[in-house]
């Protein structure tokens, strides 16, 4: 199995939180903001939508199949038990704490912001997301390890060269397809804590261990035919959004999201494959920033939103907010503070920790 580092799936897991941290602020700024519980700001920027919905039927489906790429790697020096331990920690552990104590507090600033009576309301909220992550990792992994241990076999070769035609990645479409006929989601772009969102997100997953397991075929067709599929995925846009609706449906919408993952995977190959001490950082910071995100969010809604400027300064200033304290939080608190890491999804310094206690000692000793 490869276990060279991919440092272009590092950044595309980095950027696809990006935006997905201003594709919440920019849902702020919507008419129908408040009837999925966000604060919504008297002034709209339905303007601002129109690129968003390029990105919102492919910014989730891109964080699973990232998602399921990464267990990939994370299984190549660890058997079952090891790995499910891992991921207990680094998944469920986060999900536990979040949805009792993280999701909680922005919905304590948005009774705040609507002088509502101040409720405690555990939730999954917006890290939804990582129960799904570890329910797919419990279903998924026999399978995984199964294809582990057979590395060399039949499938893994037959796989690879299917992979090896610009049709191979296409090919996964009919899957994601077959879903939108199973499942019947009234609307595509609706992922979280629904079924469409559990299928989809299991797919996407599913198929991102497969095209790492695959080998470098993948890799190699999108990456030669990265403009084929971003110019498919733009045609497809813009049926949608010119509004044909006698040709525009879920099954295109498919085609289109898995059309811009894969351009986006062969540009993040081409050009985006390299180390930088930017990315060994912010690799690290991008998951307690997601955690962090919407209470640090509705904080910058909560303040800025009062004041009486123009609503695109608005815009960029709690998009300013959101990542300025989110990083501030990050660095100040939860990288320094021990007992915090794991509930955040940080590896907790064990040799650190025994160092610094050791050294504590020895001064105390010394004095005596």
């Amino acid at each position: 199995m490869t276990t060279d580092r991919r440092y272009d799936i590092d950044w595309l897991r980095v950027i696809a939180i990006g935006l997905l941290l201003i594709y919440h602020i920019a849902i702020i700024f919507q008419p129908w903001a408040m009837f999925i519980g966000f604060i919504r700001s008297n002034e709209t920027l339905e303007l601002l939508w129109q690129p968003m919905t390029m990105l919102n039927v492919w910014r989730i489906p891109l964080l699973f199949y990232v998602s399921g790429m990464g267990l990939f790697f994370a299984m190549k020096k660890r058997n079952w038990k090891a790995l499910l331990l891992e991921r207990s920690k680094r998944i469920l552990l986060p999900f536990v704490f979040g949805f009792f104590a993280i999701t909680t507090l922005h919905m304590f600033v948005f009774q705040k912001y609507y002088n509502m009576p101040l409720n405690y309301y555990p939730d999954s909220g917006h890290l939804w997301f990582l129960g799904n992550i570890f329910v797919y990792v419990l279903l998924l992994s026999p399978l995984f390890f199964y294809l582990k241990k057979h590395d060399n076999g039949k499938f893994r070769k037959a796989l690879s060269k299917v992979m090896s035609y610009a049709i191979g990645p296409l090919f996964i479409s009919v899957f994601f397809m077959l879903e939108v006929g199973l499942v019947k989601p009234q609307i595509f772009e609706i992922y979280a804590k629904t079924w469409h969102g559990f299928f989809i997100g299991f797919l996407a997953f599913l198929f991102g261990f497969l095209f790492v397991y695959s080998g470098k075929s993948f890799w190699q067709t999108v990456k030669k035919w990265k403009w084929l599929y971003i110019g498919i995925a733009t045609i497809l846009f813009i049926i949608r959004f010119t509004g044909l609706e006698s040709i525009s449906n879920m099954y295109l919408m498919s085609i289109e999201s898995n059309c811009w993952i894969f351009g986006v995977f062969g540009l993040g190959y081409h050009y985006l494959n390299k180390p930088s001490n930017l990315l060994s950082y912010l690799s690290k910071a991008v998951y307690p920033v997601y955690i962090l995100h919407m209470f640090v969010l509705y904080l910058g809604a909560l303040f800025i939103l009062p004041l009486h400027i123009n609503p695109w300064l608005q815009f960029i200033a709690i998009t300013v907010f959101t990542f300025v304290v989110c990083f501030i939080i990050y660095e100040f608190m939860l990288r320094r503070i021990n007992i915090l890491k794991p509930l955040f999804g940080l590896k907790w310094n064990y040799r650190n920790t025994n160092k610094l206690r050791s050294n504590q000692v020895t001064k105390k000793a010394e004095t005596l």
